[in-house]
């Protein structure tokens, strides 16, 4: 699995793709599998919490099989204090602003995101063949 921080209209948005050529999330994977995936998920979602300080954390994953068909989950923390009318998909789209983050703040938050990941420990569980 990898993940790194793209640019986003939010702070704290973290992309997180599967070394392994997955397509469908529901379909292609195993029980296991999927509830290996989604717990990996959940714990960066708690880590760009721990860091970002989100008041609420947006989860999804987009694809089309007509572009973006590799399965990948966005992870985005909504900061207090966004007026209403500017979150859920407004705060997503890039077409409504996208935030200018310094490359020494973003490696910085990378690797508080990485600390706070590692802190979880449920990346040091060995994962399934097909993950």
């Amino acid at each position: 699995m990898r993940s790194s921080i793209d640019g986003s209209p939010v702070r704290g948005k973290v992309f997180v793709a599967l070394k392994a050529h997955i397509e469908h999330v529901v379909r292609d994977l195993d029980e296991v599998a999927y509830l290996r995936l989604m717990q990996v998920i959940r714990e960066v979602a708690l880590a760009v919490e721990s860091v970002c300080g989100a008041e609420r954390t947006y989860l999804y994953s987009l694809g089309s099989q007509q572009g973006n068909v590799h399965l990948h989950w966005h992870i985005a923390a909504l900061l207090a204090g966004v007026p209403y009318e500017q979150q859920q998909f407004h705060a997503l789209m890039t077409e409504n602003e996208v935030l200018s983050v310094q490359p020494k703040e973003t490696a910085e938050m990378a690797s508080r995101l990485r600390a706070a990941v590692a802190a979880q420990g449920v990346l040091r569980m060995k994962a399934p063949r097909s993950v």
